[in-house]
């Protein structure tokens, strides 16, 4: 019998704050679910058009920082491009992020945003993949 992988994000609740999660069948799938997370705790992704493309890219020693790294790159893209992100496509080679973010321009009356992400922080930190296979990526976020 085998078990399904699937890729897939979560919020789950922390005090004040709000924790993202993403689970992949890959490290670069848990990343790019992840930020999913990140921007569904914005609006709603649906409402979100991938029409512009942002490259990104992130190092760091180990990949929980990588992590962090790459979840605070976004929040730093979208205050100062003013943008959303709803796509994700990472590669991870040793220990660098190179990766393609699409979305677009907010406009407040389609996305109505609920908060504004100020950053990802070491809370709930983790990184690790499961005994059947599925990766899992969370931290919490300071809204």
């Amino acid at each position: 019998m085998s078990i399904a992988i699937r890729n897939t994000w979560e919020h789950f609740a922390h005090g004040a704050d709000i924790g993202v999660r993403g689970i992949g069948s890959t490290k670069e799938a848990a990343f790019e679910q992840i930020a999913l997370a990140l921007t569904g705790v914005i609006t709603d992704l649906e409402s979100v058009r991938p029409d512009v493309a942002v490259p990104i890219t992130c190092e760091a020693p180990v990949d929980d920082l990588l992590l962090v790294d790459w979840l605070n790159a976004l929040v730093y893209e979208m205050a100062t491009r003013r943008m959303l992100f709803s796509s994700f496509a990472v590669a991870i080679e040793d220990s660098r992020l190179q990766a393609t973010a699409r979305g677009e321009g907010v406009d407040r009356i389609r996305h109505e945003p609920a908060v504004e992400i100020k950053g990802a922080t070491f809370t709930a930190l983790r990184l690790e993949r499961q005994e059947d296979g599925q990766w899992i990526a969370q931290c919490v976020v300071d809204v």
